[in-house]
């Protein structure tokens, strides 16, 4: 039994709309709290949103009958925070339990001291988001901001851009991804043996051991730079050697692993089958990274970018170069933002093998079908392409989209004008937006596969909305403090 969130207040709890939060604070969980406060008090966008968390709930749930949950309000407070700060579910875990405006946000009052939070029961409960639904949130959440800071549905102009979210993976070579598969290989066999009562792996331990010195040795032996040209072929045979040793007791090992499967019963319970489906899956890694060591150290070929890997654990790890001066190279995955003139962030698309000129037509019409209003967009030259220029034009009022390499008068004519040159300089300012989101938490994706990637990049983004969210609303807060000080003041003065 699952609810979003009990409307009624239990004794010694606190309304929602009713915690109060310093103004003056420049913390991060206070603006948060205070953006989501103002989510929470408008009847139509909470609504809204609820109906939304209540599609997140499992399905083969009764939600009349069962246990009681953790309210899905909560889950969706607690998933901000974790992005908002940039932190561990560690850290969450113990903010959720100890930190008093945030157990009044998740609706607990002095009666609910003893009531505490289990670190899986958080790691469980927010993972149940999915990205679709905090996108489709983090479009009410937009439009409520606009509502509540701007007043009048006045014309959106954006900036697009993208950068690159890491994902938690070690620098990649073809010796060391075979390294992650054997050690793979032999633990999940050892411990499949182990249940079936086999004793091919009883010294895996020291298989492993093993494996590993030649892994060692075959990675610290380096190419000779000596002039002699004796010495440097002797040295490329040391290498192969190494090399040689280090894929034959890997192909052994792979062997062995194949050999168990033989010796397994022939009706295996759900563990043990899904045991020999990761071992398989590893394998075929495992028989990849040795055909590639194979071809490059002992055949001397070079081994093409589409063939190559960079993770066996995050599979959807791409290898990206941006030019950028000290960077030469970033693994993870491209994210594409569109944000708008007041700083709140429209749309974002997780980039799977794709460049920025692929995705310039898609990120304007997934935005105009979340925003009818938004009618101007600027782009940088990375997103320029003869169709992408005709293609925006028909759909936007204005494109800001610089051509690459050498201009024609038309181009010139176009990038001189003085809205297109003033819509060029504001474009900058996109690049705040993203410092902000990778300070809060988009740096580096620490959640596990593609599914997890795109969540925890929705995730970021919502929580970022809100927080500006909550920052203007205490700016406004702030400012009317002021303006009543000032009237104080003046009647004071007037009266004395």
């Amino acid at each position: 039994m699952r609810h979003v969130q009990p409307l009624q207040c239990q004794l010694g709890e606190v309304e929602i709309g009713n915690i109060h939060f310093d103004p003056q604070s420049r913390d991060d969980i206070p603006q948060l709290l205070r953006g989501l406060q103002n989510l929470y008090t408008d009847v139509p966008a909470r609504t809204a949103v609820f109906q939304l968390l209540e599609s997140v709930a499992p399905e083969k749930i009764d939600k009349a009958t069962g246990r009681p949950g953790m309210s899905l309000w909560n889950i969706l407070v607690l998933g901000m925070l974790r992005l908002n700060l940039n932190c561990d579910y560690d850290r969450v875990h113990e903010l959720a339990n100890n930190h008093v405006s945030l157990r009044q946000m998740l609706g607990h009052g002095i009666r609910d001291e003893d009531l505490r939070y289990s670190l899986q029961c958080i790691k469980d409960n927010v993972s149940l988001l999915t990205p679709a639904v905090l996108d489709k949130i983090n479009q009410i959440v937009v439009k409520h901001a606009h509502r509540e800071l701007v007043g009048e549905e006045s014309p959106l102009r954006g900036r697009c851009d993208s950068f690159v979210v890491e994902t938690d993976v070690h620098y990649p070579t073809d010796i060391n991804l075979l390294s992650d598969a054997i050690r793979v290989i032999i633990r999940l066999s050892s411990r499949l043996s182990e249940r079936h009562c086999l004793s091919d792996w009883r010294q895996h331990d020291y298989q492993q051991r093993q494996i590993n010195k030649l892994y060692r040795k075959a990675q610290k032996i380096k190419h000779s730079t000596s002039k002699c040209g004796k010495k440097r072929e002797q040295q490329k045979d040391a290498i192969k050697d190494a090399h040689t040793a280090y894929l034959t007791r890997s192909e052994e090992l792979i062997s062995k692993a194949k050999f168990t499967f033989k010796c397994l019963p022939t009706i295996l319970d759900v563990y043990s089958e899904s045991l020999v489906e990761e071992i398989k899956r590893f394998i075929v890694h495992g028989e990849r990274q040795i055909d590639q060591i194979r071809r490059r150290v002992i055949a001397g070929e070079c081994i093409p970018h589409e063939e190559k890997v960079f993770s066996l654990f995050e599979e959807h790890t791409e290898w990206i170069s941006k030019g950028k001066a000290g960077v030469p190279v970033e693994l993870g995955l491209k994210v594409n933002i569109v944000e708008d003139q007041y700083g709140y962030l429209l749309h974002h698309q997780v980039m799977e093998n794709q460049s920025d000129n692929q995705v310039a037509v898609s990120a304007v019409q997934e935005t105009q079908a979340r925003f009818s209003n938004f009618n101007v967009c600027s782009f940088d030259k990375g997103y320029h392409s003869p169709a992408n220029q005709n293609q925006l034009a028909e759909l936007l009022n204005m494109v800001v989209l610089p051509k690459k390499g050498k201009r024609g008068k038309s181009d010139q004519e176009r990038e001189q004008a003085e809205e297109f040159v003033a819509a060029r300089r504001k474009h900058s300012a996109v690049e705040s937006a993203i410092n902000a989101l990778e300070v809060h938490g988009l740096d580096r994706c620490p959640d596990r596969g593609i599914e997890g990637f795109k969540r925890y990049t929705a995730m970021a983004i919502l929580a970022r909305n809100l927080q500006k969210l909550g920052a203007d609303l205490q700016k406004r807060d702030r400012e009317e403090a002021k303006k009543q000080e000032r009237q104080r003041r003046k009647k004071m003065k007037s009266a004395s």
